[in-house]
């Protein structure tokens, strides 16, 4: 397993995805929290959309992005047809397709095009580089997650995570 593969789904910089997202309590996803932008389901959501774009990028889809930031968080419909169960199943199969796409040591050399907000160029990187940058993505939303779920007096979960 290389470091990308590891930073994305394993023990690396931060506790493992798949602890941060154990064992919420259900009400605890939607509970807003005083001074916060978005709740537990609304930044998760927000990870798995822009996962799901790096992963169209990676198969030579060149899905757009919003033209503007809130076009990336879920809207009250969105909330509505899907289940924090479901989301999170979302997450992680999408997750597990992006740690194939790092293990890919061969294919992480190879350009892909990557669309950016209207206006701005095209971006053009390795997918290496995108790669880079959805583990920064996911690291940094899953840290608030960690956040408000520390704010929220859930945390760390029984498979462990950070606590210093």
């Amino acid at each position: 397993m290389n470091e990308l593969v590891r930073a994305l789904v394993g023990d690396s910089a931060a506790a493992p995805p798949s602890h941060i997202l154990e064992g919420i309590d259900r009400h605890l996803v939607d509970a807003m929290v005083v001074g916060a932008p978005h709740t537990i389901y609304e930044e998760l959501w927000h990870v798995t959309f822009w996962q799901q774009i790096s992963l169209d990028w990676f198969a030579g889809r060149e899905t757009p992005v919003p033209e503007h930031a809130s076009g990336g968080f879920p809207t009250a419909q969105d909330r509505a047809g899907e289940s924090w169960d479901a989301l999170c199943s979302r997450f992680f199969v999408g997750l597990e397709q992006a740690a194939v796409v790092a293990g890919d040591e061969a294919g992480l050399d190879a350009t892909i095009r990557c669309p950016s907000p209207a206006g701005k160029p095209v971006r053009v990187m390795t997918v290496r580089d995108q790669t880079i940058s959805l583990v920064a993505h996911n690291t940094y939303h899953l840290g608030r997650v960690v956040l408000l779920r520390q704010m929220l007096g859930s945390w760390p979960p029984a498979s462990g995570g950070f606590t210093w």
